[in-house]
């Protein structure tokens, strides 16, 4: 299974980088970048098949491709910004983290503007 590589992965790199902050703590932020970039990449690969039965379902309910597309670049940006948060505090920079965090958030109100709209439309000629 390939939870059991990802969790491997997981506690290896966190070992390293504890044994490598008492020598060299800057270096410490690499491994943990690395780690996550791996862990990334082993999953990649799950996410494309993901993506494709979401595609297969919307043609089959014939869901505005637009809406989906916002969806999809929300999760990405909230795993994204949450990435890029632990990153920070993981450097021990909880300030910027905060800043990335909220950073994510504003960009997926804009993103989710167009689909709130949508639904008040529905909403409002549901009631009329």
């Amino acid at each position: 299974m390939e939870i059991f590589k990802i969790v491997g992965l997981g506690i290896i790199a966190t070992i390293l980088t504890i044994i490598v902050k008492q020598y060299k703590p800057e270096y410490g932020v690499h491994i943990s970048i690395a780690a996550g970039v791996m862990i990334f990449l082993m999953i990649a690969g799950k996410l494309v098949s993901v993506f494709e039965v979401i595609n297969q379902l919307t043609d089959k309910l014939e869901i505005d491709l637009v809406y989906v597309k916002s969806i999809f670049k929300i999760i990405g940006i909230a795993y994204i910004s949450e990435f890029g948060a632990q990153i920070c505090r993981d450097s021990g920079e909880e300030a910027i983290a905060f800043k990335v965090e909220l950073g994510g958030k504003i960009i997926i109100m804009v993103l989710a503007l167009p689909i709130l709209l949508s639904v008040f439309n529905l909403i409002t000629k549901l009631m009329l």
